[in-house]
């Protein structure tokens, strides 16, 4: 190894890997170090450079905590985290999309049918669909978690105004796949730009605009764990996504209403509903393991 230089490094690590090292890893590790290596010898990258990047990585661990994670966010402005989901998405199924930094875990029990929007500001919206298999089957014990932004534009982790899990709920479908349940329209907002993700989005002359969008993780027993979100059509930001998580399959319609004989039965607000309000019907599909 004293004899190591520019060009033979990239093996000389790959060597250091033990017998031990699983076949997976050592394919991943392969792969990995030779486009770094690739990409420092192609960019001829200056110690300053090097130093600067370091940095970064620095920056984002200091502001990363419990409710916002940094590495997911320069991971989603970076498009890497929408190309997993690309590559990993069936095309017998609903497709997936970013998680995002805002997720939380112990999100309450939502009844079917239950609301979300309590004494939230903005219109009645009430969503319903069914999560089904690829032969348009219902499935039984799916669970559904949600989550999204108040009219503000902000989380609830974001926004000392707000409850700890304000617009979050943890839904058991019925057996027939339906789920059901009434909030507000969520707002298009910004993703968090005053640290390294921003110096990254000012650099290279982007926006930080998200549009609306109702997050969801569903499970069920027997079936791939989906993680998607679900967009508006007519959101203006639908095709500037700054987390390039916009897919043609989770567009959805907000209809709007003044009718309250159209509102489905089985709402814990019954018709209790602003008017106008608005009505989105999605089904989600889930492909088996």
């Amino acid at each position: 190894m004293r004899t190591v230089s520019k060009d033979t490094i990239t093996q000389e690590f790959l060597n250091v890997c033990g017998p031990e090292t699983s076949p997976r890893l050592k394919f991943v590790l392969d792969r990995l170090v030779n486009h770094i290596h690739d990409f420092v010898r192609e960019t001829e990258l200056t110690h300053a450079e090097w130093r600067m990047g370091l940095q970064l990585m620095r920056e984002m661990g200091d502001f990363t905590d419990d409710e916002r994670n940094e590495y997911v966010l320069m991971s989603d402005v970076l498009g890497l985290s929408s190309i997993v989901d690309l590559m990993h998405s069936p095309d017998n199924g609903t497709p997936s999309s970013v998680l995002g930094p805002f997720h939380i875990l112990g999100a309450p029990d939502l009844a079917v049918g239950g609301d979300l929007k309590n004494d939230n500001d903005g219109a009645t919206v009430i969503v319903e669909g069914r999560v089904l298999s690829p032969d348009g089957n219902p499935i039984k014990g799916a669970e559904i978690e949600i989550w999204q932004t108040a009219e503000n534009g902000l989380y609830s982790n974001c926004d000392e105004e707000q409850s700890e899990y304000n617009l979050r709920g943890h839904m058991n479908v019925a057996d027939d796949g339906v789920y059901k349940f009434s909030t507000i329209r969520p707002a298009p907002y910004i993703v968090p730009d005053d640290g390294p993700v921003g110096k990254l989005l000012k650099g290279t002359g982007r926006h930080p605009w998200r549009p609306s969008h109702l997050h969801f993780i569903i499970t069920a027993p027997g079936f791939r764990s989906l993680v998607t979100e679900v967009f508006p059509s007519d959101d203006p930001y639908l095709d500037e996504d700054a987390v390039f998580g916009v897919r043609e399959k989770l567009i959805m319609e907000y209809i709007e209403h003044t009718d309250k004989s159209v509102v489905p039965t089985g709402l814990a607000i019954g018709q209790d509903v602003t008017s106008p309000f608005f009505k989105v019907d999605f089904d989600f599909t889930l492909v088996p393991e």
